[in-house]
């Protein structure tokens, strides 16, 4: 089988999973027939059969997310991604810097029609919303990009190291809520660059400086057991807003 004219692109498949690299732009399900998406793209591929949704990402979002062929391979990657065996790192290019180089962030979000919202533990409709970041020292050394397998930022070179203001991160997710890593990032004073819901007018103005048209959040990594066999599975791309060297 082959991609055809998808714009989803198969990284890993087998008769139980698949795994697929899902462009920025592109929904992981719509309700609109007429609107493309992932599920369509890869039934159409598929030609029919099951295929189970096991995690989800926002439309404008890039990367990696894993689908199961048959109901006993969903429930076993559902329980995975309950128990944290199943474990997705996210790679963002925020504008700002944090206060240190690794850390925590918890708050309550409540969803607001298409907005999450951080609000007080004791507001109605509030959930727990927890993540972690590590911030990439080499990235941080050149701006972004560094030297290792993500490549560069784009229009990276045209500013001087005192005049950068953007940081690239490592995220990874304790809880999965609607849109916790842009919403938790921009109410810590560091707004993903290129999201238009969450940034500011300093972040927009900063993703426009640096050519990036698409919110910088990539779900770039992704570990996982087989849920027949048991081996560990790891995939890994670089974000498209990142070039390569």
């Amino acid at each position: 089988m082959k991609n055809l004219a998808m714009k989803t692109k198969i990284i890993y498949e087998d008769q139980d999973i698949l795994i697929c690299h899902k462009p920025a732009g592109l929904a992981t399900q719509s309700a609109s027939v007429s609107q493309p998406d992932v599920v369509s793209e890869l039934k159409k591929y598929l030609g029919g059969g099951y295929l189970g949704i096991i995690h989800r990402l926002d439309q404008p979002v890039e990367g990696l997310l894993v689908f199961a062929r048959s109901q006993k391979a969903a429930a076993a990657l559902s329980r995975q991604l309950a128990e944290g065996i199943l474990v997705k790192r996210y790679c963002a290019l925020v504008h700002g810097r944090p206060p240190q180089e690794s850390g925590r962030l918890v708050d309550y979000l409540r969803k607001e029609g298409s907005l999450s919202r951080v609000v007080s533990e004791g507001n109605q409709g509030a959930q727990k919303a927890v993540l972690r970041y590590q911030v990439r020292t080499a990235d941080v050394r050149k701006g972004a990009g560094g030297q290792d397998s993500s490549g560069e930022v784009p229009g990276a070179a045209a500013h001087t190291a005192a005049a950068l203001n953007y940081t690239c991160m490592d995220i990874y997710i304790e809880t999965g809520r609607f849109h916790q890593i842009r919403c938790q990032l921009s109410h810590a004073g560091m707004p993903i660059l290129g999201d238009r819901k969450y940034g500011t007018e300093e972040s927009l103005a900063e993703s426009r400086r640096l050519g990036i048209m698409q919110t910088a959040l990539c779900a770039c990594e992704i570990r996982l057991r087989h849920p027949v066999t048991g081996r560990e599975i790891c995939r890994e791309i670089a974000p498209a807003w990142m070039s390569r060297e």
